[in-house]
């Protein structure tokens, strides 16, 4: 299934860094912003969850009620140890075996170093209150700079 602006967003239950499960389908009526990053603690992951912090005011006040969710195959540990370190105030989701970044056409191939593997494609979906993909951002190349484009986008 790819993912189409217009279409609905595929559905997913994950746990958040506290192990709570966080349904879209409970969020259906809020704008959603879906991040997927490779890792917690690497340098363009930390500039895209602290962009989205920094940010966080901004798009809650050019969109009321927005939620703004981070999702890796990192473990509820990890992400804890990320929000605590970076004052992140957002969820950050464990999507341990991929399955809903496949969904979402956040993993599959990647070339880096000249070499092809298997991976998390950084990218950012935004999901609107119908629960129907606004804006797809596929294969995000400038981590640092991402947030502010999806501000721009959500402003428009």
């Amino acid at each position: 299934m790819a993912i189409e602006e217009g279409k609905k967003a595929p559905l997913f239950t994950l746990p958040n860094q506290s192990g709570k499960k966080i349904a879209l389908r409970e969020l259906i009526g809020k704008d959603v912003i879906l991040f997927f990053y490779p890792r917690d603690h690497t340098p363009g992951c930390t500039k895209e969850a602290c962009g989205f912090q920094e940010l966080l005011p901004d798009i809650r006040k050019v969109k009321r009620g927005v939620v703004v969710l981070g999702i890796s195959m990192d473990d509820a540990d990890s992400h804890k140890k990320f929000r605590r370190d970076y004052k992140l105030r957002y969820d950050l989701l464990t999507d341990a075996n991929h399955k809903v970044m496949e969904k979402y056409e956040a993993y599959g191939e990647k070339k880096m170093y000249g070499k092809t593997r298997m991976g998390v494609i950084r990218s950012t979906v935004w999901i609107g209150k119908d629960g129907k993909v606004v804006r797809h951002w596929r294969r995000v190349p400038k981590a640092a700079d991402h947030p502010q484009k999806v501000l721009d986008a959500l402003s428009a």
